[in-house]
């Protein structure tokens, strides 16, 4: 744990032995231990014989803790190391060389394992950076050279090997290839991509690359060759910039780190003043300076908060890591903890709880034609367009029609400002457009009017068609919700969430539709970004604890604003990445209640941790001060409480998710 100056917790990566020197240095310790132990209760050796073990095992089990100590003190700071050692030797003063050994013995063995154990959470994180490729094949001319990665730069072209990892954020410009993009989004299933209509094209930002293009640094291509367009540098890269902030995220405490940081401040300095006080008991009680001095030494290693140190930290690591294995990316101890914590959760609408693009969903024929004449017609004079309205027609159109018998060509077509498009399809006028449209053209009749405000009512977009002097039909369309939305609403319902809110620009009659066809609890239509400000803190006053889960850029105000932003698809998108505090790198909503659920378990677990430090404390000190305990028994308790807040700690490696597959 970089942040942390317990040394309870610090880390040795150096030594004789590799990155094991710690735990083999224990177990050296408890082998002269034994030794030293045998020679003193079966041979009848001179004292000075049975020293030599126990000085040596003294020396093994005390290097690490002397040098933490050394340390720290020179920092001003005095933390445990220092207060077994001050323990080890008071031991040895008294000629208790035995419990001073198994002191140091035990206190270097529960850190040693510690360490490992932690090593594997913190090597859970570290595979991240393991994705990077560190080579690229690079077009030059006709040839592909290898290079570095770091050599790459925007603009370059590179192939991707079939079955290998991919070496660039970039877009495909030829092959169709179908990529796992489990390291980055944590989605299960891979993608399929495909090249981008225009390869010449430069993009001014991310959101302009179409996701069917778009690759990512240490995604793992399929079976096929692809080329690819670099857009970022390695240092830039999606994964790069993920693996910064996860590193980043270590170090952010969460509220209880800093409770229990700030507790540590004031106890060790009472625990000294306590231990000091405890030398004098012989002048109150009937017992000599020996016994005194030796009850304070007890004392000393019962008080000493290591479990309480290191509680917290090893549970924040391990939840941080399963979340990163699951595509989710918590920057820090803080958003994990809150994040457990909330009642109410605030949705952007557009691209988080529905599509983001509209879709043909209703198709009325108002004068006997048949559905693939009326398509034809719609579709011929939409294909001259380039409004967004337009291209959904034209796309969800073809798909409705049964035989796709030739587009006929369109004549003088016409855009029509905020009304629709007009042109003409087989020598014959068309004209789709809203009911304005027809105001100077004679109006609607009032049957197919409300026929169109009946759709309008539910939220859609409507379009009226006119052939000639005659209305042929009406298009219905809508940004329609999410396949997850109301499955993963429901999700959430049952884990605890009970107010879930929906802020969106659009009107509110859409907003009302979209909001009853998932079942979200309230939603508020025509805000504008800063009024999606004042909502959301309007709503954390209600709530105290609120989270806005948006799609990163128009939502990056309201997220600031909220206890948790959490940023959808962020793997596409740097805002979002760097405003929330919480992000699904996955353009999917359903991985929420697993994030939800698995922070409440890292809640959970902490609680657990404090409970089980504190209380081993609060038994040993007390059974120290009255004699009741010796050292050896103190040190048993402390370090065994040591190693099960660890394990305990290690429990969130292996969380297992019930709403979603991760």
């Amino acid at each position: 744990m970089s942040n942390h100056n317990h040394g309870c917790c610090k880390h040795h990566n150096d030594g004789i032995f590799g990155e094991r020197t710690e735990l083999i240095f224990a177990i050296l310790s408890g082998v002269f231990l034994l030794t030293g132990f045998l020679l003193d209760t079966f041979a009848e050796l001179a004292f000075v014989y049975v020293l030599i073990p126990y000085v040596i095992s003294y020396g093994f089990g005390g290097y690490y803790t002397l040098k933490e100590a050394i340390e720290e003190v020179s920092h001003g700071r005095f933390q445990i190391d220092f207060l077994m050692l001050v323990a080890a030797i008071g031991a040895a003063f008294l000629d208790k060389w035995a419990e001073g050994a198994l002191l140091l013995f035990l206190f270097s063995l529960g850190h040693s394992l510690e360490h490992l154990a932690m090593d594997k959470a913190r090597k859970s994180i570290e595979s991240l950076t393991k994705l990077s490729p560190k080579k690229a094949l690079r077009k030059e001319g006709e040839d592909y050279v290898e290079v570095s990665i770091q050599e790459l730069k925007v603009g370059d072209i590179i192939r991707i090997k079939p079955n290998s990892t991919v070496s660039a954020d970039g877009v495909i410009l030829s092959g169709k290839a179908s990529i796992n993009q489990a390291p980055i989004t944590g989605e299960s299933i891979p993608v399929d991509k495909e090249p981008v209509k225009d390869p010449d094209r430069e993009y001014a930002s991310d959101q302009e690359i179409p996701e069917k293009s778009r690759v990512y640094a240490g995604t793992i291509n399929g079976d096929n060759s692809i080329e690819i367009k670099v857009v970022k540098e390695s240092q830039d890269s999606t994964l790069n910039r993920l693996i910064t902030m996860v590193q980043e995220a270590q170090d952010k405490k969460s509220p209880t780190q800093l409770l229990a940081d700030n507790f540590e401040k004031f106890y060790v300095p009472a625990v000294l003043i306590l231990i000091v006080l405890l030398n004098f008991a012989f002048l109150v009680i009937d017992e000599t300076w020996g016994e005194s001095f030796y009850r304070s030494m007890a004392a000393l290693v019962a008080a000493s908060p290591c479990a309480l140190a290191i509680s917290t930290p090893s549970a924040v690591l391990s939840g941080i890591a399963r979340a990163a294995r699951g595509g989710v990316l918590v920057k820090g101890g803080k958003p994990l903890e809150d994040l457990g914590t909330l009642r109410a959760l605030a949705f952007d609408k557009t691209g988080t709880l529905t599509e983001g693009k509209p879709k043909l969903t209703d198709l009325v024929l108002l004068n006997g034609q048949s559905n693939d004449e009326f398509l034809r017609t719609v579709i011929a004079l939409e294909s001259s367009s380039n409004h967004p309205l337009a291209k959904a027609v034209v796309r969800d159109g073809k798909e409705r029609m049964k035989v796709e018998n030739g587009i006929p060509e369109v004549k003088n077509s016409e855009a029509i400002q905020g009304r629709g498009i007009k042109g003409e399809v087989d020598g014959e006028l068309v004209k789709i457009g809203n009911l304005e449209l027809y105001d100077h053209s004679g109006g609607v009749p009032s049957e197919v009017k409300q026929k169109v405000e009946s759709l309008e009512k539910q939220g859609k977009t409507v379009m009226l068609v006119q052939n000639k002097d005659e209305f042929s039909g009406i298009l219905g369309l809508m940004d329609t919700p999410r396949d997850a939305a109301r499955s993963t609403l429901a999700n959430l319902k049952k884990i605890g969430i009970q107010k879930m809110i929906m802020l969106t620009g659009d009107n509110q009659i859409v907003a009302d539709a979209v909001a009853s066809q998932i079942g979200i609890t309230q939603a508020y239509g025509s805000l504008l970004p800063e009024e999606k400000v004042e909502r959301i803190k309007r709503l954390k006053k209600e709530e105290s604890k609120i989270a806005m889960i948006g799609d990163g850029v128009n939502d990056a105000p309201a997220m600031a604003n909220s206890t948790v932003g959490i940023a959808m698809g962020a793997a596409g998108s740097d805002v979002a990445l760097e405003t929330a505090d919480i992000a699904l790198m996955a353009d999917k909503l359903e991985i929420l209640p697993f994030a939800i659920a698995l922070s409440r378990k890292a809640q959970q677990i902490v609680r657990q941790n404090l409970w089980i430090s504190l209380g081993v404390v609060a038994l040993l000190l007390p059974a120290t001060i009255f004699g009741w305990a010796n050292i050896g028994i103190a040190v048993v308790f402390h370090e065994g409480s040591t190693i099960v807040v660890v394990l305990n700690a290690l429990r969130l490696l292996g969380f297992k998710d019930r709403y979603s597959n991760s």
